[in-house]
């Protein structure tokens, strides 16, 4: 216990100006973009006018998905419960997999033919050929949500962060961040993120990499032997049967996976690749940067606990965070300052790449979807891009205040949730709308809709919850039957919607 409370309680000026000079080379980041993006349009703003290559596209897509929980969410999860929660990091592989595959190439293909679409609810308006807003509407108010619980949770993170390296109370450690976020975010635009994303993914994947590798090694071997594991730690199955509670651990991990098919700041990451043939290239750089992620993300839970035993608490426990504080502690543990500065920077690289980039997207679909079609339909692109920066900042602000009031949760629990409510709001009309031609207007928002109020359902409604189901698994399915019966029920599209399906498969370029 005197060991934690040494490493939690160092306060370190090496680390701290590692630590600062990353911040100032993110910050730059920001203006240098700001300057050079200067007379772009929000082609260029939000979807980097599609000149993003392979490496950028792929690291872009990893870091906006795999943000500060998988270094310290996942970890803390694993630390605590053992590997009946690695299902997660199997159905995340998986479907991490399954979505480079099957959504990236055609929706690339069908947001260039659905009138250039830079945002999803473009996307499947446009892919309708219809007038009407209200889908975009739908997917506007769904985005700015489920965004704006997602940069709660990276604030929170950024608030342990700073409380840890430099002795700062958490509240004001997450105004800083937030403050941070907004700024590169604001001036950087979606290229800015993007090819920053590309530098802080490289750093992530060095830092998670870096600690389990050498805690294997700087631990005495006999460490394995000597620590009380929890009941079941090793076993894939978290009672140790095959009964509820393993099956739903395991339909839980596997719901993580299906969410990637419509989750919105990755799939916009798709639409920004250069070329139609480097996205197979893309795929398998992003591909094999997320196993090596996530497999170490597992490995620094386990290698933690090793070290430290119960001492940290649960996920969520008092103490800075409890158990997700595992990867920052082993960190200090096992390196000099100047390296656990640069792996501590991992940690608020991830917060950043992760919540800039949906923050991007919600302030994009606000502008395109809402702004521009009611509120002022003759705006210009300097005022779309000001009015979405403007946005950038307004859910900053209410993230931040919601950051700061007790109760809020736990990280895992928090990204949980709205990563649940992408999932089963998009990805069933997703891959509706990119591989079946007969798929209409009436079927994408019965969908959308049905998944959205399946999964908040299965958040608030206390019997649901207890099942232990990942509420996306029942409401990604349930979303998939409605969109289908919606669709059927209904008139098929017109000819040229289903010309405009056919000429998308066809598209080289």
């Amino acid at each position: 216990m005197n060991e934690y409370a040494d490493i939690i309680s160092r306060i370190d000026a090496v680390e701290i100006v590692v630590f600062v000079i990353y911040v100032m080379i993110m910050m730059g980041f920001g203006v240098y973009f700001f300057v050079k993006s200067k007379g772009g349009g929000e082609r260029e703003y939000y979807l980097g006018n599609r000149e993003m290559g392979p490496w950028v596209s792929a690291l872009s897509t990893g870091t906006s998905d795999m943000s500060a929980w998988v270094l310290m969410g996942l970890p803390g999860a694993i630390y605590w419960f053992g590997m009946s929660r690695a299902w997660i990091a199997i159905g995340l592989a998986l479907g991490y997999i399954l979505s480079w595959i099957f959504i990236a190439p055609r929706l690339r293909q069908f947001s260039i033919m659905a009138k250039d679409s830079i945002t999803l609810p473009q996307f499947f308006t446009n892919r309708f050929l219809t007038d009407s807003k209200l889908l975009q509407c739908i997917c506007a108010a769904v985005f700015i949500v489920a965004f704006t619980a997602y940069s709660i949770a990276h604030i929170v993170v950024c608030g342990v962060l700073f409380n840890l390296v430099f002795g700062m109370e958490e509240t004001n450690g997450m105004i800083l961040g937030a403050v941070l976020i907004i700024f590169y975010t604001f001036l950087g635009g979606f290229k800015g993120v993007s090819v920053s994303d590309f530098f802080q993914g490289g750093l992530m994947l060095l830092a998670l990499m870096a600690a389990p590798f050498f805690a294997l090694f700087a631990l005495d071997p006999g460490a394995f032997g000597e620590t009380v594991f929890r009941e079941n730690y090793w076993n894939f199955l978290s009672s140790g049967y095959f009964d509820w509670e393993s099956i739903s651990h395991i339909l839980t991990g596997f719901g993580w996976g299906l969410g990637y098919f419509g989750m919105p700041h990755i799939v916009v990451r798709y639409m920004a690749i250069r070329k139609q043939r480097e996205v197979k290239k893309s795929a398998a750089i992003a591909i094999a940067w997320n196993l090596l992620i996530l497999s170490a993300s597992v490995g620094a839970g386990i290698l933690g606990y090793v070290h430290f035993g119960d001492v940290l608490g649960a996920p969520g426990a008092a103490g800075a965070g409890g158990g997700e504080t595992v990867f920052i502690l082993m960190s200090r543990a096992i390196f000099p300052a100047i390296i656990s500065g640069v792996l501590l920077s991992a940690i608020l690289s991830a917060a950043m790449s992760s919540t800039d980039s949906k923050l991007l997207v919600s302030s994009s679909s606000f502008v395109a979807d809402i702004y521009k079609p009611f509120i002022h339909p003759e705006a210009n692109k300097t005022e779309m891009i000001w009015i979405g920066r403007l946005v950038v900042v307004i859910i900053a602000l209410i993230a931040t205040l919601i950051a700061l009031t007790p109760g809020r949760g736990t990280i895992m629990g928090i990204v949980g949730n709205a990563w649940g409510v992408f999932g089963a709001a998009f990805g069933p009309s997703m891959l509706l709308a990119l591989y079946w031609k007969r798929f209409n207007l009436a079927g994408a928002i019965t969908g959308i809709l049905t998944g959205t109020i399946v999964a908040v359902l299965w958040i608030i409604v206390p019997p649901l919850a207890a099942t232990g189901i990942f509420g996306i698994v029942p409401a990604f399915f349930i979303s998939l039957i409605a969109a289908i019966a919606a669709t059927l029920a209904t008139k098929e599209p017109p000819a040229e919607v289903e010309k405009l399906f056919e000429q998308a498969l066809a598209l080289k370029d």
